[in-house]
């Protein structure tokens, strides 16, 4: 018996081709989505672990920073008021481990960044405020050379929510005329001396920018009279202001 010849194979249209093509390929690619996707879902739980343990972290020293300030309060004598009531405070630290009431206390001192100085007058609701965020800020006495650099080099004033460095004397008078301050000297009179118009004086004084000295600030929370940074420098601010300016 002759072999029989083979049949031909059945003729398959080119859509269907098309069609099986794209559905190995999506196959393929869902296969490589599900993979990726695996991979996602496990970096993402390490990373939900590690800042689960961050926001703990974060939490527990809040809780520590809220802790220490009371404590501070309690311990702080009824009057501490200096007799020399002209201080210069300057932030030397402050992070996410800061309670917001410290936060909250700095902002209102104008001292929003770290290594940002300001003058005031001494009084007990600011010496309050200052031991609850001590550890974040050195201050002391600065005497009429520091208040003098600090002005002529550092100083800016706010004229219409704008920074200006106090080049011109028309700055000055401008903001400050109708308070008899008309001259450069006039504003660092007027704030060596605790002046009538000391307050309208450091209002119109932006935050003054300092320098992080390179050998000034050891980077420890305790007070300065115990051989740390923050807290009551006295004369010694000058020092500082010296190597900062």
């Amino acid at each position: 018996m002759a072999d029989e010849e083979p049949k031909p194979l059945a003729h398959v249209p080119e859509t269907i081709l098309k069609k099986r093509k794209n559905n190995e390929e999506w196959a393929i690619k869902r296969r490589e989505q599900l993979e990726q996707r695996k991979l996602r879902n496990k970096d993402n739980k390490k990373l939900n672990f590690k800042r689960a343990e961050q926001f703990i972290k974060e939490y527990r020293s809040k809780e520590l920073d809220m802790s220490h300030m009371k404590r501070r309060l309690k311990s702080r004598p009824s009057t501490l008021v200096p007799e020399r009531r002209l201080l210069f405070i300057v932030r030397i630290s402050g992070g996410s481990g800061m309670h917001s009431n410290a936060r909250k206390i700095l902002h209102k001192l104008k001292l929003r960044t770290n290594y940002t100085g300001i003058f005031v007058k001494a009084n007990e609701g600011l010496m309050d405020m200052l031991c609850r965020v001590e550890p974040y800020v050195t201050y002391g006495y600065p005497n009429l050379k520091s208040v003098k650099e600090l002005v002529y080099k550092k100083g800016k004033g706010k004229i219409e929510d704008q920074m200006v460095p106090l080049t011109d004397n028309n700055i000055i008078e401008q903001a400050l005329g109708s308070f008899g301050i008309i001259l450069i000297e006039d504003l660092i009179h007027e704030i060596s001396t605790g002046g009538p118009h000391f307050k309208e004086a450091t209002n119109f004084l932006c935050p003054f920018k300092l320098n992080k000295p390179e050998n000034g600030l050891q980077g420890k929370k305790m007070p300065f009279k115990d051989g740390g940074d923050s807290g009551n420098r006295g004369d010694d601010i000058n020092e500082l202001i010296n190597k900062m300016n």
